[in-house]
């Protein structure tokens, strides 16, 4: 599926996407909103509302009723605004509950289960990208919902001083096992379009993250480390081929990385 094909729709049994219009260079095509409705069931749940943007809203409730359900859960995969921003407003329309890590909804713990009319989904704790960022495992559908963990086209940012490498990295690990032994074969991102192979995707990221950790090891070397802003040196001999629009969230990253070798920057 290619950048310029992506926009929703029906994607697994019981997984449909609903694109919200926030494109841009952080989100790609938009925050994808997912509706999780067991087939035959009249209760759905609904993963990340996205943006405070109303018509995105009334699409979404649309397409449940056009399902002949109604949202009775409102569950975010982390809480930056494109993904949890309009949550009260949603949950206001909808009458359903708000579930999340933190922000006043604590009740998602690794492995405990949210069930909807004869629907299961796992919850997979996988912080890193930020403190609270977790996906979701349907099993029925070897599919995991994963935020923006992983995303559909690209790699994501570690979002310090939220986001933290030690924890993303084992995070990666512990996906690595569930797509690993065939548990998880596709992965329903936060932004861009399904992936396929998830295993060949996490290993991806994986390795992505090691070159990256040996690279900025290197620009330490060649001077980096001894510059008034380390970060900024990284950024030059690093990232130099990353567009302008991403630097605010590449240094987001380097932070990361150079918090995880314990090197200062402040």
């Amino acid at each position: 599926m290619t950048e310029q094909t992506w926009a929703g729709g029906q994607i697994t049994t019981r997984a449909h996407c609903v694109l919200a219009p926030n494109p841009g260079p952080m989100t790609l095509d938009g925050t994808n909103t997912w509706i999780l409705l067991e087939p035959g069931s009249t209760e759905a749940v609904v993963i990340d509302p996205g943006p405070l943007e109303e018509g995105h809203l009334q699409r979404v409730v649309q397409h449940v009723v056009d399902a002949g359900a109604r949202v009775t859960q409102t569950v975010l995969t982390h809480g930056h605004h494109d993904h949890a921003e309009a949550a009260p407003r949603f949950a206001e329309l909808t009458g359903s509950r708000i579930r999340a890590v933190g922000r006043g909804h604590d009740d998602l713990s690794d492995g405990s289960v949210i069930t909807a009319g004869g629907l299961e989904i796992r919850v997979v704790a996988t912080p890193g990208h930020t403190k609270d960022s977790v996906s979701f495992a349907i099993a029925a559908d070897h599919a995991l919902l994963t935020g923006d963990t992983i995303l559909g086209r690209g790699t994501t940012v570690v979002a310090h001083p939220d986001g933290e490498l030690a924890a993303y990295l084992a995070s990666l690990e512990r996906l690595a096992n569930l797509t690993g032994n065939g548990q998880v074969t596709s992965i329903l991102p936060g932004h861009g379009p399904v992936v396929p192979d998830a295993n060949a995707m996490v290993e991806f990221y994986r390795t992505h993250r090691q070159e990256r950790l040996d690279q900025v090891r290197q620009a330490l070397t060649d001077g980096a480390a001894q510059e008034a802003d380390p970060v900024e040196g990284v950024l030059t001999r690093v990232y130099a081929d990353v567009p302008p629009t991403v630097w605010p969230a590449a240094r987001m990253s380097i932070r990361a990385q150079l918090d995880y070798l314990g090197v200062r920057w402040d």
